[in-house]
């Protein structure tokens, strides 16, 4: 039988559901923690969760669907990631977060973003970005090199939540264009990484992903998704 494995990690919970191909029916569902996850605000308008938090209630998550159904990672066709969007996740060269990832609803980067609207030019940024950098992921790391500057000179990558859960299942860093685009990292004329954007905020692309390229394979092999 084949299956279809998805994830949705929320800053609440991470939920895991299976589905069976033929039918379309789900097969499994669970999710974790049974309480909310927690957040952190060191500042007014901070917020920031473990990235290997989320790894944990993921782990968790699938076993309580290994509980409920014997599958293999070799009958699962595709994998699906949903997540929350706009995070920052900074990892080194042993692919280790180098500190709690900055999510969606921290606020800390709004005024690196308009400034960078403004500066750049309105036109510009919707022409080329289709946005505003505003509060997003491309806006956080700027903070990041701006007020950590001992964490940023440590980074070897940079990903987005579901990027991280990615190479946590393959152990490739990678991500897709549209995950470069939420950050406001992707030039939509041009077609490639938004080189202005990061040379104004004097961002190394050498610390972007390269796309993903036939990983499922090599997720669907993951203990994780073994039979106990």
């Amino acid at each position: 039988m084949k299956y279809l494995l998805g994830f949705d990690i929320g800053s609440s919970s991470v939920k895991a559901t299976l589905l069976e191909i033929n039918s379309g029916k789900t097969v499994a569902s669970a999710f974790s923690p049974s309480s909310e996850m927690p957040m952190q605000s060191p500042q007014p308008g901070f917020a920031e969760q473990d990235p290997e938090m989320w790894w944990r209630e993921l782990v968790n998550a699938m076993n309580k669907l290994h509980q409920q159904v014997s599958f293999n990672g070799d009958e699962v066709a595709a994998i699906g990631i949903a997540y929350q969007m706009h995070g920052l996740v900074c990892v080194d060269k042993d692919l280790k977060p180098l500190r709690p990832s900055i999510i969606w609803c921290d606020s800390r980067a709004v005024e690196i973003g308009d400034k960078a609207f403004e500066e750049l030019g309105e036109r510009y940024c919707l022409k080329n970005f289709l946005n505003s950098p505003g509060n997003f992921t491309a806006s956080k790391l700027r903070w990041v090199k701006k007020n950590e500057p001992d964490v940023y000179k440590k980074i070897y990558k940079i990903m987005l939540p579901g990027d991280y859960i990615a190479m946590k299942l393959t152990g490739e860093p990678a991500t897709t264009i549209s995950g470069l685009s939420e950050g406001i990292m992707w030039n939509f004329k041009k077609e490639k990484v938004a080189a202005d954007l990061l040379k104004y905020y004097g961002i190394d692309k050498s610390c972007f992903l390269h796309w993903f390229q036939h990983l499922v394979s090599r997720a669907n092999f993951h203990p994780l998704l073994q039979r106990n």
